[in-house]
C-alpha cells in the first residue's frame, strides 16, 4: 500500500515552486527588439528573441511582487541602442529601489572590442561580477561615418543633389571623404551628450565621481583585476559561483532568506532543494504573470500600445531579405484609424524606433496621428533609439513627446539627388539612350546630371518640404521660426538636447509615457495593450475595408515569402546606406553608439 504522504509529495513539491522564492533571470546577449513580428511565421522565429516591452515590465512587476527576491542579468558587450539601454536601466534602479538584490555578471564588457554602453548598463545593478580573464572595455564612446566619395571619384561616379540645410548631412557620405564642419559640429555634440550621460550614470552607480570616471575612461579598456582595484566590479567570478552565491542568499539551510549562510548551496541552474529559490527568465515571468492574474473588467477601456519600427515607406509595414523592417504608411494609419474607432481605446502610446524615410509616408502618418487626437483619443508618443526626420515628423503632433535623454532625434531637414553614373559608364562602355516625351521625363535617371531648368524643380521641392516640416514643427509645439531654425536646418539631437530646444515633453521613457496616456484619458491604473491584436486566424484573413482593424498587421507569411527576393533586399541595403529616393526624411547612416 502506498503511504498517503508519498502521493501527496508531487503536489507538496509543486506548491513550493508556485509560492517559493524567485530569482529573475536576464540574458541580454541576443539584444532587445522594439516589437514582434506581426505574422504568424515570423512570431515563430523571433520566439527566443526578447521585447523591450515584456523586459521591462516584468522587472517593473517583479519589485512589486513580494515572491521575487533578486535580479540576475548577463550583460557582454555586444551593442545594445543606448535608449533601450536606458530604459532598461530606469527599470533595474526601480527594483533595487524595492529593496531587491540586483547582480549583473559579464564574460568580459567588450573582449578586445569597446564595452562602455553594456558597462554602463551594468552600473544600475548593485553588484557587478566579471570573469577573471575578462576584462571592462570603459573606452569611452564612438560615432563613425564612412565616406564613399573618394571611392566615387575613382570609379567615375558623382552624386547630385542638395540638402535643406548645412546638418542635414546624409550627402556627405557620397561627396566628402571626411567630416564637413557643420557635420563635425553636430557629431561632437552627439558624443559630448552621451558620454556625459554615461559618466554620470556610471559615477551615480559605482560611487565615484564624474571625473574619476573620465580617468579611468582615458585608462580603458581594464583587465578584470584592474576593475576590481578602481571599484568598477565587486567581484571576479565565473556565472556559477555568482549563481550559487545568490542563491544562497534565499536557501533556508543556509540561513534565510537576505542571509549569507555557510551551507553550502546547491548548484547554479538547479533548484536548492525544499524551499530554494527559482530562476525564471523575465520574459517568461512577466507572460505568465499576465495570463493568471485577474484583471478586473473596466468600463472605462484600456490604453493601446502601436508600435511603429523601420524606414518609413508608402504601403504596408514589411521585412526585408537582410532583416531590414519598414514602416508603412498604410499598416500604421490602419491601426491610428482602427483605434480611435474602437470605443475601448481611451489612449493611443506610438512607440516609434526610425530613422525616418519618406516625406509624404511621414505625412500620412502625421495626419492620422492628428485626426485621432481631434477625435478624442488622446496620442502620447514614446521614442526610441532613434525617431530622426521622418520619425520625429509622424509624432509631432502627438498630445506630448517622450523619449529618453539618449535618443537620436530631431534632424529636422530634407535631402535628395541621384547618383550620376556617366563616368563609369563610360569606362565600361556602357550607353544608354532615351526617348523623351516631356523636357524633365529623365530628369532622375543616372546616366547624365541635372539640367539648369531641372536644378530650379528639385530645389524648389527642398525648399517646400523644409518650410512646409518646419511650420508644421512650429505649429505643433507652439515655437517661434527663430526657435525652429535653432534646432533645425537637419541637426540630430539627442533627447536631452531635443528636451531643452523644445521637441520633447519628457525624458522618462516608454513608462513615462503611459503614464501620461493615463492622465490624458483619465484612466488612472488603466491597463496597456499591444493594437491591434488580433488572432493567427484573423492576421491570415483579407481585410474588408481600408478602415478593418484586420488592415493594420505587416504583411502575412504568404505575402512575406512572396517579397523576400532581390528587390526588396536591394531595397534594404540601399536605404541603409543613406541612399535617396525622392525627397526624403531620412537620417544617414546606422547610428550605432559604441
Amino acid at each position: 500500500m502506498v503511504h498517503p504522504v508519498k502521493l501527496l509529495g508531487p503536489f507538496s513539491r509543486l506548491q513550493e515552486r508556485r509560492s517559493g522564492p524567485l530569482i529573475l533571470e536576464l540574458d541580454l546577449t541576443d539584444g532587445l527588439a522594439e516589437e514582434a513580428p506581426s505574422d504568424p511565421l515570423g512570431q515563430v522565429l523571433a520566439r527566443r528573441h526578447q521585447q523591450l516591452r515584456d523586459v521591462v515590465e516584468g522587472i517593473r512587476r517583479g519589485a512589486k511582487d513580494p515572491r521575487v527576491k533578486a535580479l540576475v542579468a548577463r550583460i557582454d558587450g555586444r551593442a545594445l541602442g543606448f535608449a533601450r539601454v536606458q530604459e532598461v536601466r530606469a527599470a533595474v534602479s526601480a527594483f533595487r529601489a524595492a529593496g531587491k538584490d540586483t547582480v549583473a555578471w559579464a564574460e568580459s564588457f567588450g573582449e578586445f572590442g569597446p564595452g562602455t554602453v553594456p558597462y554602463y548598463l551594468a552600473c544600475s545593478f548593485a553588484e557587478i561580477a566579471v570573469v577573471p580573464t575578462g576584462s571592462v572595455g570603459l573606452t569611452g564612446l564612438s560615432v563613425g561615418t564612412t565616406f564613399f566619395g573618394g571611392a566615387a571619384e575613382r570609379l567615375g561616379v558623382r552624386f547630385e543633389g542638395g540638402a535643406r540645410h548645412e546638418y542635414k548631412n546624409a550627402p556627405n557620405q557620397f561627396t566628402e571623404q571626411g567630416f564637413t564642419e557643420p557635420h563635425r559640429e553636430i557629431t561632437e555634440r552627439l558624443v559630448e551628450s552621451l558620454s556625459e550621460q554615461v559618466a554620470e550614470g556610471v559615477a551615480e552607480g559605482r560611487g565615484l565621481s564624474a571625473e574619476r570616471v573620465r580617468e579611468l575612461i582615458d585608462r580603458g579598456p581594464l583587465l578584470a583585476a584592474e576593475a576590481l582595484e578602481a571599484g568598477l566590479v565587486d567581484r571576479l567570478a565565473y556565472r556559477d559561483e555568482v549563481y550559487a552565491d545568490l542563491r544562497a542568499r534565499y536557501t533556508p539551510d543556509a540561513g534565510g532568506s537576505g542571509t549569507d549562510g555557510a551551507a553550502e548551496p546547491a548548484a547554479a541552474g538547479e533548484d536548492s532543494g525544499r524551499g530554494g529559490a527559482r530562476l525564471l527568465y523575465v520574459g517568461r515571468y512577466h507572460h505568465r504573470a499576465s495570463m493568471t492574474e485577474r484583471v478586473p473588467v473596466r468600463p472605462g477601456g484600456y490604453i493601446a500600445l502601436i508600435t511603429a519600427t523601420g524606414i518609413i515607406t508608402s504601403g504596408r509595414s514589411r521585412r526585408s531579405a537582410l532583416g531590414g523592417r519598414s514602416m508603412g504608411a498604410d499598416t500604421v494609419s490602419a491601426a491610428l484609424r482602427a483605434a480611435r474607432r474602437d470605443r475601448n481605446v481611451r489612449a493611443v502610446v506610438l512607440r516609434v524606433d526610425s530613422r525616418g524615410g519618406s516625406a509624404v509616408a511621414s505625412d500620412v502618418i502625421r495626419r492620422e496621428v492628428a485626426l485621432t487626437r481631434e477625435a478624442g483619443t488622446p496620442v502620447v508618443a514614446s521614442l526610441g533609439d532613434i525617431a530622426g526626420s521622418g520619425g520625429y515628423y509622424i509624432v509631432m503632433d502627438a498630445d506630448a513627446i517622450v523619449t529618453r535623454p539618449g535618443t537620436l532625434t530631431g534632424s529636422i531637414g530634407v535631402y535628395s539627388g541621384k547618383p550620376v553614373l556617366t563616368g563609369l559608364l563610360e569606362r565600361m562602355g556602357i550607353t544608354n539612350e532615351n526617348v523623351e516625351s516631356g523636357a524633365h521625363a529623365a530628369m532622375f535617371g543616372p546616366d547624365r546630371g541635372f539640367t539648369e531648368s531641372e536644378w530650379d524643380r528639385v530645389n524648389a521641392m527642398l525648399d517646400s518640404t523644409y518650410a512646409d516640416f518646419t511650420g508644421k514643427v512650429a505649429r505643433a509645439r507652439g515655437l517661434s521660426a527663430e526657435q525652429v531654425d535653432a534646432v533645425a536646418r537637419g541637426r540630430i539631437l539627442t533627447g536631452r538636447d531635443a528636451h531643452d530646444g523644445g521637441l520633447v515633453d519628457d525624458l522618462g521613457g516608454l513608462p513615462a509615457a503611459v503614464r501620461l496616456a493615463r492622465e490624458k484619458a483619465g484612466l488612472p491604473g488603466g491597463r496597456l495593450r499591444s493594437f491591434p491584436a488580433g488572432g493567427p486566424w484573423e492576421r491570415l484573413m483579407p481585410a474588408e475595408s481600408s478602415e478593418d482593424r484586420t488592415a493594420a498587421p505587416q504583411q502575412t507569411a504568404p505575402e512575406l515569402a512572396a517579397g523576400l527576393g532581390a528587390a526588396s533586399g536591394l531595397e534594404d541595403l540601399a536605404a541603409r546606406a543613406g541612399l535617396p529616393s525622392s525627397a526624403p526624411l531620412l537620417m544617414p547612416g546606422g547610428w550605432e553608439i559604441r
